[in-house]
């Protein structure tokens, strides 16, 4: 089992002079300690449930590639760009470029974006639900069928393309992972199963909800006649590492006992968000942490 980190939050010591050196610590360590991967949310303002919308957040695909500049192993992703903030040509092309220059090493974290707030105050056109999953899934129609260096037009109901060219190409082949982010079962998970690589849900809603939505996957994947077992199975949590006396804290030993829950129903890989990530030394313990997961294999494996 797999362990990765998700960035939610700039709001460091020393912002915005030290932004850039504290972000480049954190991917290295993070990268030296064994992780699977770096995320950082593609969002514009700060979201609700996290902190003020006045506090720092960095564009994400320029972050991610700036983090690709510091390391060499640790894979890079948005978690995950909603659908609505580029026009699918230019993101396919943005995600192609981090691919080319970190050498094989990125997501394609997508989704059907949700954050009303920073649409309005940017002046990001925000159509209703529906028609945003319309653009979604022909945002990923649209990704295949560049990545398979086919430039002929593509015509769809929301965007029309003359000539999607996209050189060079990857370096992962076929493509770059699509993870779609949600857990909408008649939806979302019905895009996982029909174009994805990856899928996220939320640790948050505890293991017995986790289950329920992977057999929800599991059951489109039947529906379609695609290999579930294709589909790589992530989560999102938080999780603030020590010796487990604090509140809120687990020590290695619990932590490992949380995610072995989770790769017995088929997890493969849990990103976690760190309280305190900014701070030296906060990845001292997630060595032995991933050394520890390292042999842990998930359910379907």
């Amino acid at each position: 089992m797999q362990l990765g980190i998700q960035i939610p939050s700039f709001t460091w010591p020393g912002a915005p002079a030290a932004t850039g050196a504290t972000f480049r610590r954190i991917a290295v360590e993070a990268e030296q300690a064994g992780l699977a991967s770096l995320w950082v949310m593609d969002h514009f303002f700060q979201i609700r449930g996290v902190g003020a919308a006045e506090e720092d957040m960095l564009e994400g695909w320029s972050a991610l590639a700036f983090a690709a500049g510091a390391t060499e192993r640790i894979k890079l992703g948005t978690m995950v760009t909603g659908v609505t903030y580029r026009y699918p040509g230019l993101l396919v092309k943005t995600a192609t470029t981090l691919d080319v220059l970190s050498g094989g090493r990125a997501y394609f974290g997508i989704g059907a974006a949700w954050n009303d707030q920073e649409h309005d105050g940017l002046g990001v056109p925000f159509p209703p639900l529906a028609e945003r999953f319309e653009r979604l899934e022909e945002t990923l129609q649209l990704a295949l069928q560049m990545w398979r260096d086919d430039d002929s037009p593509f015509e769809g109901r929301h965007y029309r393309l003359a000539r999607p060219l996209n050189h060079p190409q990857p370096v992962t082949r076929p493509h770059p992972p699509i993870l779609v982010g949600g857990s909408g079962e008649k939806k979302t998970l019905r895009l996982v199963a029909s174009y994805a690589q990856g899928c996220n849900i939320f640790e948050m809603a505890g293991v017995d909800v986790v289950r329920h939505k992977l057999e929800v996957l599991q059951q489109h994947c039947a529906e379609q006649g695609r290999d579930y077992a294709e589909i790589e199975k992530t989560t999102l949590g938080t999780l603030r590492l020590g010796d487990g006396g604090a509140e809120g804290e687990q020590s290695v030993e619990q932590a490992v006992d949380r995610f072995e829950q989770l790769a017995a129903i088929g997890v493969d890989q849990a990103i976690v968000n760190v309280p305190g990530v900014s701070e030296p030394g906060v990845f001292d313990r997630f060595a032995e942490l991933a050394r520890r997961l390292e042999p842990v294999t998930p359910a379907g494996r």
